[in-house]
């Protein structure tokens, strides 16, 4: 198997036990191996009082292209450090993608950058996840 093929089969592992991603109706639309990208739409439910999503939202759909990015090695991986900067706002009936990228895996540490953009390009938000591998595998072994 490649590595973006066992990237695969962890993502499908993940994807069949992770409800939180699925309620919100995300779509995990690639996955390779410390890398993958996600995509919502925004819904009415996950509108504000300014009439704009709220950064919530934005945060959970980079925290799970994040999560999905660095358990690419079936290894159990969390999230130690997350922070976003939202850039933008997002609107009603705007898709967002988010991609994240590997930057750095050593040891036990990761370090992983999360662009969120709307359907148009537009930057809505940058998350920077440090992981931290823990005990387990996702795959059986």
């Amino acid at each position: 198997m490649t590595p973006d093929e066992f990237a695969r089969a962890c993502a499908d592992r993940m994807w069949s036990q992770d409800t939180a991603t699925q309620h919100l109706d995300m779509k995990l639309e690639d996955v390779r191996a410390g890398h993958s990208t996600m995509a919502m739409t925004v819904t009415k439910a996950m509108t504000n009082g300014h009439g704009i999503c709220h950064g919530g939202y934005i945060f959970t759909l980079a925290d799970s292209a994040f999560a999905f990015a660095c358990n690419t090695y079936n290894q159990v991986t969390v999230a130690q450090h997350c922070d976003i900067t939202f850039l933008a706002p997002a609107h009603l009936g705007d898709r967002l993608t988010a991609t994240a990228s590997e930057k750095s895996r050593t040891g036990r540490s990761g370090l992983y950058d999360v662009t969120v953009a709307n359907q148009n390009g537009t930057v809505i938000a940058e998350f920077r996840g440090n992981s931290r591998t823990t005990k387990g595998t996702i795959l059986p072994e």
